[in-house]
């Protein structure tokens, strides 16, 4: 995952409000159409939605945010990633970015980091975004998913647990950042 990926799913994790969403959105019922599929049960946070974005433009402030939505739920990483990796025609999850040494990144993997050394690395837009955040709450191992973009479908990124940087808490659900 990509230093720019990190900061953005940290920045994700920047708000608590929630309003509830239990199925899938779409702009379109055609196949070329730019879909984001909702896990069943997962709930949208528009705040982390809109500070996710307002973060794309602190670091690229020529453009447009890229189409981003965020949502989590109670749900184990694994789950959460065995139905994205089904929903967008992945068989298998690889244990981890390397795919067994092959030369290709498999389109669906794990990995795990450390939430503080993460955190450490949005500090600079954080400050920029005028949060009030104390980095040093941000503690802990989380374990993640990726789901490779399709032409129709955005990235994932999955995530548990997450630091939200508006509390300064860690929390103990599952999130899910999708972006394009």
């Amino acid at each position: 995952m990509s230093k720019w990926s990190r900061v953005l799913l940290l920045l994700v994790a920047a708000a608590m409000p929630f309003a509830g969403c239990k199925h899938k959105e779409s702009q379109s019922n055609e196949p070329e159409s730019f879909a984001f599929v909702v896990y069943p049960g997962a709930r949208y946070l528009a705040q982390l939605t809109e500070v996710t974005k307002n973060a794309h433009k602190v670091i690229q402030p020529n453009l447009d945010p890229p189409p981003t939505a965020i949502y989590d739920t109670d749900a184990p990483v694994e789950k959460v990633a065995e139905y994205y990796a089904k929903e967008y025609g992945y068989s298998t999850i690889a244990a981890d970015s390397t795919n067994n040494l092959k030369s290709a990144q498999p389109p669906a993997y794990y990995r795990s980091g450390d939430l503080q050394s993460a955190v450490q690395g949005a500090k600079p837009i954080v400050e920029k975004l005028k949060l009030n955040t104390d980095i040093s709450k941000a503690q802990g191992q989380y374990k993640a998913a990726e789901i490779q973009a399709k032409p129709n479908r955005p990235r994932v990124t999955i995530q548990r647990p997450y630091f939200d940087v508006t509390t300064s808490q860690v929390v103990d659900r599952t999130m899910i950042l999708m972006s394009r």
